[in-house]
């Protein structure tokens, strides 16, 4: 059953159809599932709740039924029955048949999401809280019309957001990318028809890379920014302090912190 929670977004019962290994340190897992024929998005750089099950249990612990009161009753459930839920951006939708693709970043040790991309089976059930309109709140790339210059950098976390933009910008748009991964080996072939320069840069080096760069010049640039929230963080005041970009046409979001859990940053904000 799919229950509505807060419009625009729902919960979708989903199951595992395929995973598949892009690198060293990331896994794409395939979700399919009825529910799916009501989920919209514009894909990009869409945020996602997703609901694993708890250790030793099969089916995530998320009480639907109840509406708008799920939330309450989600937190008050025991350790060992409520599921475990992690942020993550929509990396791929399709139709016929329904499916979307989620990213995954492995990593040692690791965290309930981690542990749990790096074992998935067909079969394996979740939860996700997700649009049910196309244009929603938990979009945040959204470039001003009068765009004349696309600035994006994320780390891996934000490689599937940065990937779906770099999809969707239009042909001949003038772009600079960079990436920042652990390992070469998760570097990949990213689909575009903009006119986009890609740096790929191995290793905590994002701020010396960006802060090196020769930017193209451009009376009306656009910078998204995403990832780990203290290098965001640092970035953002790059761009606005050292660069003179408009702190309006900044978007930066911070997709987790050094040394805390999901949990802990939620309580921290």
């Amino acid at each position: 059953m799919t229950t509505a929670v807060a419009a625009p977004f729902r919960f979708f019962s989903l199951q595992v159809v395929r995973t598949r290994r892009l690198g060293p340190s990331l896994v794409r897992v395939t979700f399919a599932g009825e529910d799916l024929q009501h989920f919209y998005s514009d894909g990009r750089d869409q945020s996602l709740s997703l609901f694993l099950p708890a250790a030793g249990r099969t089916e995530p612990g998320v009480p639907v039924e109840l509406g708008d009161g799920w939330w309450q009753a989600w937190r008050e459930q025991p350790d060992d029955v409520r599921a475990v839920m992690r942020s993550y951006t929509l990396r791929g939708l399709r139709r016929d048949p329904d499916e979307i693709d989620i990213d995954f970043v492995l990593h040692e040790p690791a965290g309930p999401a981690s542990g749990w991309a790096a074992q998935a089976s067909v079969g394996d059930r979740v939860q996700l809280l997700g649009p049910a309109i196309a244009d929603n709140r938990a979009i945040r790339f959204r470039p001003p019309a009068d765009t004349d210059l696309v600035l994006l950098w994320g780390d891996e976390t934000a490689l599937p957001a940065v990937s779906a933009i770099l999809e969707a910008l239009p042909a001949g748009q003038r772009a600079r990318v960079w990436l920042e991964v652990r390992d070469a080996g998760d570097i990949q072939d990213l689909a575009t028809d903009a006119d986009a320069e890609i740096t790929w840069v191995v290793g905590e080096k994002a701020l010396g890379a960006v802060r090196e760069a020769q930017l193209p010049s451009a009376e009306r640039p656009y910078v998204w920014i995403a990832g780990e929230s203290g290098c965001v963080k640092e970035l953002r005041r790059h761009f606005v302090r050292e660069r003179g970009i408009d702190r309006r046409r900044v978007t930066f979001v911070g997709y987790w912190r050094l040394g805390m859990t999901e949990e802990q940053l939620r309580a921290s904000e």
